[in-house]
């Protein structure tokens, strides 16, 4: 089975992120709408780009250049100086939400990595509607964009990020090389530098095609083992694996935004079920115990409120997390439209270690979503199922899931339209 490997990259990272800094401290311009770049000292007007705005790059400026050029091509430029504990952060938080879609994620730098998507592939219909899933989350929980590119090679999913920006999804399979990648200019490919691609010109070489079928004794002896590395990644030839660095969790979670404002109690149940299921499930995978469940809600206005629990005792069962993220739900909404729900668990814990057993396995309350607020059915409800029960019934759908797919079975929650009060 050929790898599906893909390369994520934000556009313009630094300027996005002190972009949506500045909007959120009530800045009324954002940075990616106006010539704009990062870099340097505003006051003193030194140092080099680093980061460029769409109609910076229309006057011209390149990332790297001087600052005082790029201020003599667009006298009006607005430079940003980088706020580098801010990218820090902006970074984690990418790779955090990167990692619940799938863990084997090698981190190039702090706006870019590779995923291996093969162990997941069957998840999703196709690479590319998982590629659009993955973008529109980023965007839609972040507020910017970023370009993924898809590929059988680490090199190619990384040329593959890098056409035509911002917000896009690309392929470059090997048996899209010649098409895709051999009309580009060498200076285009990965890892060809302003030296190696004078070089090249300078044997008359112009494009990767041509570049993909000189001879490597040529190269070699112009630009040495460099020389022979630009002609693999020319070739597509590239066997080196995503190499995931084994972090220890600091939590496992899931979020989704609506397809509508959702302002109906039970249709916000139904969805902290579905994502209690995919928090659950990916804790038992890892092998893992939640001590702590929070709750995010954005409101259709934009604004992010969460709150956190402590369990009696670490679980990673479906019914525990489902029944402590709706009793956090209820402390925490407010009552107006949502555009996004999420669940995170943390504290946690190895299953392998000893837990302290509580008094009571479960919460008495009943949070099934056919309820309307306010309802109790305790007193007529038969006794809840113990903690062991829980957990052989998510360990046997988690087998029946593994064997046949991921739908074999679907809660009867899901089957039909919520009731409506």
């Amino acid at each position: 089975m050929d790898k599906i490997i893909f390369h994520i990259d934000v556009n313009s990272a630094y300027l996005s992120w002190s972009a949506l800094k500045r909007l959120s401290q009530g800045d009324p311009v954002d940075l990616r709408s106006i010539p704009s770049i990062i870099g340097g000292d505003m006051e003193q007007r030194h140092g080099v780009v680093l980061a460029k705005s769409i109609p910076a790059k229309k006057y011209g400026i390149t990332t790297g250049e001087p600052i005082v050029n790029a201020l003599r091509k667009c006298p009006s430029l607005v430079v940003e100086s980088p706020d580098h504990a801010l990218y820090h952060q902006r970074s984690q938080e990418l790779m955090d939400c990167l990692s619940q879609f799938c863990p084997e994620i090698e981190q190039l730098s702090v706006d870019e990595c590779f995923m291996d998507f093969t162990p997941i592939r069957n998840a999703f219909p196709s690479p590319t509607a998982a590629a659009c899933t993955i973008k529109n989350q980023i965007r839609e929980s972040f507020g910017y964009t970023v370009n993924i590119g898809i590929s059988d090679k680490k090199v190619l999913a990384k040329m593959a990020s890098d056409f035509k920006k911002p917000d896009l999804i690309h392929t470059l399979f090997t048996c899209e090389i010649k098409e895709k990648m051999w009309p580009l200019p060498v200076s285009s490919l990965y890892m060809c530098g302003k030296s190696s691609a004078q070089a090249l010109k300078n044997l008359g070489i112009q494009t990767i095609g041509e570049l993909a079928q000189t001879s490597r004794q040529i190269l070699a002896s112009h630009l040495k083992s460099h020389g022979i590395l630009l002609w693999e990644y020319a070739n597509g030839i590239d066997n080196s694996p995503v190499i995931s660095s084994p972090v220890e969790a600091k939590g496992i979670g899931n979020s989704t935004t609506l397809p509508k404002d959702v302002s109906d109690r039970r249709e916000a149940f139904l969805t902290l079920l579905s994502l209690s299921d995919s928090v659950s499930g990916r804790l038992r995978k890892s092998g893992l115990l939640a001590g702590m469940i929070s709750v995010e809600i954005k409101y259709s206005s934009f604004q992010t409120v969460s709150h956190q629990m402590t369990l009696s005792a670490p679980s990673n069962t479906s019914q525990v997390i489902y029944e402590t993220a709706c009793r956090l739900f209820d402390e925490l909404w407010n009552g107006s439209p949502i555009r996004l729900l999420g669940i995170r668990s943390s504290r946690l814990s190895d299953f392998t270690q000893p837990t302290q057993l509580s008094l009571f396995d479960l919460p008495e309350e009943d949070m099934n979503p056919s309820l309307s607020s306010g309802e109790n059915t305790k007193k007529d409800s038969p006794a809840s199922p113990s903690r062991e029960k829980l957990a052989a019934l998510d360990q046997t759908l988690d087998l029946i899931r593994k064997k046949y797919g991921e739908s074999a079975v679907v809660r009867g929650s899901f089957l039909t339209e919520p009731p409506r009060k």
